[in-house]
């Protein structure tokens, strides 16, 4: 697998998978309807090559209207069925605005999903408004930035976590923006936990 940086964006060669074309179906609904998103967690690992498997995939979407919200159900449940309800007004009301997650699958599967969840605090909003763009055959998606990426993965510390917070760093060592990766070393208070990227 390659990839390169070219105009901003990360362009990675690779052939897609059937968890890279269940994102890129789902994602381009919400392209579709101009809603604000960004792909965070375990499949950005997967997505450059990190062999591991996963049951879904993370995305943290603009807070939008209850009238917004319906229309992208409606978008959506065309081709993806919601986990949690089958109806739009309570997946908004009792799940978004609450802080938890809807997951979205295709219909008549239970995986993969898509943890489909509007900002929490601070992190989740930066990440939202400072997203990192992957071209994949002249397809983009929105991606946290590596340098919270990988300090998040360090922060959440688990065996899986530190895995692919060691192969991120490994990849893209050499383009991180050093002061904003130890901003956030520092703001986790994870500084210790550097060593595990070695």
């Amino acid at each position: 697998m390659e990839f390169h940086f070219k105009g901003g964006k990360i362009s990675l060669q690779k052939e897609l998978n059937s968890l890279d074309s269940f994102v890129f179906d789902f994602c381009s609904l919400l392209d579709k309807e101009n809603i604000k998103y960004v792909i965070v967690s375990g499949y950005v690992a997967i997505l450059f090559g990190r062999s591991r498997s996963s049951e879904d995939i993370d995305l943290i979407v603009e807070r939008i209207s209850k009238e917004r919200f319906r229309k992208l159900w409606e978008v959506l449940v065309k081709n993806f069925e919601c986990l949690n309800t089958t109806n739009a007004v309570e997946a908004y009301a009792e799940y978004l605005l609450n802080g938890v997650a809807v997951r979205f699958a295709r219909m008549g599967e239970f995986i993969p999903n898509m943890e489909f969840k509007f900002p929490k605090g601070e992190l989740d909003q930066w990440t939202l408004q400072n997203r990192q763009y992957v071209e994949v055959l002249e397809r983009t998606l929105p991606i946290s930035r590596m340098e919270l990426q990988i300090t998040f993965k360090l922060f959440l510390g688990s065996e899986k976590d530190i895995e692919d917070a060691r192969f991120l760093y490994r990849l893209f060592r050499e383009n991180l923006d050093s002061e904003l990766f130890e901003g956030f070393l520092h703001k986790l208070k994870i500084g210790e936990k550097a060593g595990y990227l070695s």
